[in-house]
């Protein structure tokens, strides 16, 4: 009975996957964590990471004694955990700092062109792009630079691209205490570009409109602002 079951739940994951193939879905808003994702500290994660990625490199068929070659389970270990996917733990949200709209600004305030480097979560490779972002004040104005801070935090995980822009869409929101808020992303998937259909040109575009931005006049006033390419 236990060998049919077994048989039977290889086939379904195989079904599973098959149907899956390439795409590009998104199960949830919030990022996928385990409960325990952060029972760990950094260099533990480091430790263990470095130890698998020197199992990976070995399979590949890699000379780990090259001089090259012998520090690089370490090193990646390292980036992933200090640098590509930092976003992951909230400890590291950056602290928003708001100001008083002492001059009445009541138009669109747009910061375009926050360059991001991200990783898709479906294959581990580079998702690159730009992030063009508009608000209308409620009574503050955030920090520009926490604008740039708060868009690296959320693509600093192993991503896609929807879930991104909606997540720094409601962030914002929160943050500003307004529904007023236009996010653009626009970016190249390396999943695309270096594998499968390997196209180099194309680049994938999502938005997220909330308020005032619903208003079909707000939102092409936005798109000429940001002057988003074709």
């Amino acid at each position: 009975m236990k060998l049919k079951e077994t048989m039977l739940n290889t086939q379904l994951k195989a079904i599973h996957d098959q149907e899956i193939g390439d795409d590009h879905i998104m199960t949830n808003i919030a990022t996928p964590l385990r409960p325990d994702a952060f029972d760990m500290s950094d260099d533990q994660k480091i430790d263990v990471i470095a130890g698998h990625f020197k199992e990976i490199m070995q399979t590949l068929g890699l000379d780990l004694t090259d001089d090259s070659l012998m520090g690089t389970p370490k090193r990646v270990a390292k980036m992933y955990v200090k640098e590509l996917f930092s976003g992951l733990n909230p400890e590291n949200m950056p602290s928003i700092t708001l100001f008083d709209n002492n001059y009445k600004y009541d138009e669109i305030l747009v910061e375009r062109d926050i360059s991001f480097y991200s990783n898709c979560e479906h294959h581990f490779v580079p998702i690159v792009g730009k992030v063009h972002i508009g608000y209308i004040s409620s009574g503050n104005v955030i920090g520009l630079s926490k604008l740039h801070r708060l868009v690296n935090h959320y693509a600093r995980r192993p991503q896609v691209q929807e879930r991104m822009t909606i997540q720094i869409g409601n962030a914002l929101k929160e943050a500003l205490k307004t529904d007023d808020i236009a996010v653009v992303v626009d970016a190249d998937h390396f999943c695309v570009s270096s594998r499968g259909i390997a196209d180099q040109s194309s680049s994938t575009v999502t938005s997220f409109f909330e308020g005032a931005f619903n208003n079909s006049l707000k939102k092409e006033e936005f798109l000429s602002l940001i002057k988003l390419k074709n």
